[in-house]
Formats: C-alpha cells, structure tokens, sequence
C-alpha cells in the first residue's frame, strides 16, 4: 500500500509503503509485485527500521531491495535536496546512502530516536524538513524557473537564454543543484508527462506528440532506457 500526500514544505511531498495494510491519501497504489521507482528529477529523505537515508537523483530505474520493508518519505521538489541536505545532487546520483554519510553520527542518532518515538514518522521526516529549511537559504527561484520551462518542452538552449546563463554555466548548476545535466532533467520531465497522458487513455501516438517527442517509436525508445521496460508493461503494472 502506497499513500502520498502535499507537504507543508513548498513543493514537497510526503509519502508512506506498507506491504499490507490501508492508509490514507492522495494517491494510492497497489501491485503484486515489486515496481520500479522511475526518474523523476526529485530526491528524498526516507525512513526504514530504525534508519534515515537519503535516496538521490535517479537517471534508471531503481529496484527496492526488499518490498517486504515498511517506507515512510519525504520527496523535494527538484533542486532543493542539495541545500537542505549540505551536499551537491551529482554526488549521490543513482545512489542510496545513510543520512549518517553526510551529516554527523550523533546528529543523525538524535533525528532517528525522534522518528522512531513519533506516531507518524512520515510526518516526523516533514517537520525535521521544515526546520532544516528554516536554517538555509530559501530556493533559488532560478532553479524553480529552470524546472517550469524544461517541463514546457522548452529547449534547453532557450530556457538558457531567457535565464541569462551561458549553456556551460547552466549545466554546472544543474550538476549541483539536480545532479544532471538540463538536457538529462528536461529527458526526464518529459518521461513524466508521457506518463501522466498515457495514464489517462490517451493514445500512444498522441501522448508522444503531445509530450514533445518526434513521434511514437521516439516515446518507447526513452519510456526503455528510464523505465526499464515497454510503456505497456510498465502501465499494466500501475495496480
């Protein structure tokens, strides 16, 4: 069982997985076996059995070890994770690491009794977020800006332009910032509003126009290399 809800952190979101059970949301799932967690630009804070880790930004599909595990999470809008986190995005690309990697053992020790003690530790993950983003600079509204143009279908060398930033400058910042280069972010994106058409009926070849691909076998080309699979296995298996 997969629940998600909006934070109360701007952009977030926050989420909890239970092999069984119910819970309550805005969106919930259910499949019989062990899906893949897609690229979605985003990275997350999670709790499992006792531990706090940070899961990065994926450029492939990522498989859960154990599906028998009960997750709780928090998931940031792109590009805000590297300054709440103290570490640049690139450096945990395809990676899951423990919180106690980047930030002290004793200070991470103190977070987990905390998230262990709560009745919720979903939510616990979202006020341990709320305060770290009290102590740091707010988002850079650029990086915001960069996320709504690229998710437009905007060109990368456009969304650059209208910025004010050369293209190699642009991509150090997103190096930081998503842990990928623009033109991986906006490959990304689009898988992601393929997904949301495809979801809702809308035909294949239409989907693949409307989300700003050349055409249908240019959609089931991208839907394999950041999925994994067919577009029509991998929503046959959405629950």
């Amino acid at each position: 069982m997969y629940t998600e809800r909006t934070s109360r952190l701007t952009g977030a979101v926050v989420w909890t997985k239970f092999p069984t059970g119910t819970g309550t949301g805005t969106r919930t799932g259910n499949g019989t076996g062990v899906r893949p967690v897609l690229p979605d630009g985003c990275m997350d804070l999670l709790w499992s059995e006792g531990r706090l880790l940070v899961a990065g930004p994926d450029t492939r599909p990522y498989a859960p070890e154990d599906p028998a595990r009960s997750w709780a999470g928090i998931r940031f809008f792109p590009g805000t994770a590297p300054a709440l986190l103290g570490v640049p995005a690139h450096e945990l690309r395809d990676r899951r690491v423990e919180l106690a990697d980047l930030w002290s053992t004793g200070r991470v020790r103190r977070l987990c009794d905390r998230v262990a003690a709560a009745p919720d530790p979903a939510r616990a993950l979202e006020d341990i977020s709320l305060e770290r983003a009290a102590e740091t600079e707010p988002p850079d509204p650029l990086l915001r800006r960069l996320v709504e143009c690229l998710d437009e279908g905007r060109p990368v060398s456009a969304t650059a332009a209208e910025l004010g930033l050369g293209e190699r400058r642009l991509h150090r910042r997103c190096l930081t910032a998503f842990g990928y280069g623009p033109k991986t972010l906006a490959r990304i994106l689009r898988l992601r509003r393929a997904l949301a058409l495809a979801r809702t009926g809308t035909p294949y070849a239409e989907t693949a126009i409307r989300a700003g691909y050349a055409d249908q076998p240019h959609l089931a080309r991208e839907v394999r290399r950041l999925a994994g699979m067919p577009l029509g296995e991998l929503l046959a298996g959405d629950g």
